[in-house]
């Protein structure tokens, strides 16, 4: 955010209303004074990721049902985008590859079942559910990240498979594990097949991350073995341990993913929620002060530290599901042990709001402020940019009034950090900007420079306040458009308008400024 900015003409059109007579305008040159901007950071961030997580599997959050019209389902997420506006979150997580299908028209993979009841049935009347939902999104200001399943090829839920799916046309890529067939990650041809999956989404559509759960390799079920030693003994890799061997599979996945999102659109975020724990203490010295029965790194092969300690995803949001009073994984130790350990990833915490419940047979699930507290102490803890919220339908249902106290915390707008990546300094500040009194209040427009589709900052501060850009009380929108009516101000008040222009990397623009 600069210091100075250099003074200059502009024009402001008014308007004034005489009885009986309709509304005339003038033109007026006013000379802007030197305005300073400074930017302190207060007790309330600025720049925090307020996610959901929106899941589409067996209908969890949306559509509410399969077979619904395309116009139902259109407004079941609208009204989600609008309820989670209303309550402060700046950016969904949708599912929109749950089991080797697609809720998404460009695809080489049917559509899903969970959609209109058959698995390769598209929406009637058509549209892309895809394209539709990021343009409702990014409307109300939302950041859209597409959630994609690594690991299923077809989930135990299914109740409809196309004859040439691949786990027909290609079972040799599969392994059955339990109700499940799983993707065999020992083969190249698999690792590369969900990278084409990954990057085909990124080409065709305007999301701005992708983001992988915590599906890697199975969640461990006593008496199942995983039957990938042929794999491993066709395609070694120089390891003589299949356990490490199956992490540098998913290893080769995680940068291969990451080094072609880079190359094609480096704005575009790389986030993974895994498991919370990556190892216990007890079995590692760099582990957490937990005991957590299915550390990620032992039991899923996914060595979570390391991908954010290399700076291979851009985001970590490990699912921390668990209370400040949990005896083996308490909330307060693992988010401890993550702040230490998100290397160059930002570092979000994934939050179990499906948990909370006045009929819990857990005590501190009863409590209408153990999420509450939990967001608290990541503002508190170094290191910790944001929450992302599972699961959707229970932050809307307001269990125990859950969402209402994360709308009191969430008061105010946040941009969401900054994206590292190649072009972040590349941002345009806005020029032009006029203000014009109207009926509904004052409208301020201005205009931007191409490519389209950055968000634009509206501040405001009374004459006199001190021009504090990093305090978010001042934020009056965070909008696509290049202008703004702001209803709220009073007549008697003199004002300073302060806007500026965020890109694609959330890297924020020099401002300009309006005195009125």
């Amino acid at each position: 955010m600069p210091k100075l900015l250099a003074s200059a003409t502009l024009l402001i059109v008014l308007f004034y209303s005489c009885s009986k007579k309709p509304l005339e305008s003038f033109q007026k040159e006013v000379e802007v004074p030197e305005f300073k901007a400074v930017n302190v950071k207060t007790s309330i961030p600025k720049r925090e990721f307020r996610g959901a997580w929106v899941a589409t599997i067996a209908n969890i959050d949306w559509p509410s049902q399969k077979g619904l019209s395309s116009e139902v389902q259109k407004k079941e997420f609208r009204d989600i985008v609008k309820h989670h506006k209303g309550r402060g979150i700046n950016a969904l997580i949708v599912q929109v590859r749950a089991a080797s299908d697609a809720f998404y028209a460009k695809s080489k993979e049917p559509w899903s079942e969970w959609l209109m009841g058959e698995q390769g049935k598209g929406p009637q009347p058509f549209y892309d559910p895809l394209e539709f939902m990021i343009e409702e999104a990014h409307q109300e200001g939302l950041e859209f990240h597409a959630w994609l399943n690594l690991n299923r090829g077809k989930h135990r839920l299914a109740g409809s498979v196309m004859n040439n799916h691949l786990i027909y046309t290609k079972p040799e890529w599969f392994i059955g594990y339990g109700d499940y067939q799983l993707y065999n990650f020992g083969l190249p041809e698999v690792r590369s097949y969900i990278i084409d999956v990954v990057m085909n989404i990124v080409r065709e559509y305007d999301v701005d991350g992708i983001h992988f759960d915590d599906y890697f390799y199975p969640y461990k079920v006593t008496g199942l073995e995983l039957e990938d030693h042929a794999a491993f003994a066709k395609y070694p890799n120089g390891f003589r341990n299949i356990e490490d061997w199956r992490r540098n599979n998913i290893d080769l996945i995680i940068k291969g993913i990451s080094d072609a999102i880079k190359r094609e659109k480096s704005w575009v975020s790389f986030g993974i929620s895994p498991f919370g724990v990556w190892r216990n203490r007890s079995d590692d010295p760099l582990g957490s002060e937990t005991k957590g029965g299915q550390p990620s790194y032992d039991l899923l092969f996914a060595d979570t530290r390391k991908w954010a300690i290399e700076g291979w995803i851009d985001y970590i949001a490990p699912q921390i599901y668990f209370p400040f009073e949990h005896n083996l994984v308490p909330y307060g130790t693992l988010t401890d042990w993550w702040t230490k350990n998100h290397g160059k990833a930002k570092l979000y915490i994934g939050h179990g709001v499906y948990r909370v419940e006045g009929n819990s047979s857990t005590k501190a699930w009863k409590d209408p402020n153990q999420i509450p507290r939990q967001v608290d102490y990541n503002r508190y803890s170094s290191g910790v940019d944001g929450s992302i919220f599972y699961n959707t339908n229970t932050f809307i249902k307001n269990n125990l009034g859950l969402a209402d106290s994360i709308a009191t915390r969430y008061k105010y707008p946040a941009l969401v950090p900054e994206v590292n990546g190649l072009g972040k300094g590349q941002v345009q500040t806005p020029k032009g900007l006029l203000l014009t009194n109207i009926k509904e209040g004052v409208k301020l427009s201005w205009e931007n420079e191409k490519p389209v589709g950055f968000k634009n900052v509206v501040y405001r501060f009374k004459e006199g306040e001190a021009l504090n850009a990093g305090d978010p009380k001042h934020i009056l929108a965070i909008t696509l458009s290049s202008e703004y009516i702001d209803k709220t101000r009073r007549t008697n008040t003199v004002y300073i308008y302060m806007v500026t222009t965020v890109n694609r990397w959330n890297k924020e623009s020099e401002p300009i400024f309006i005195r009125h």
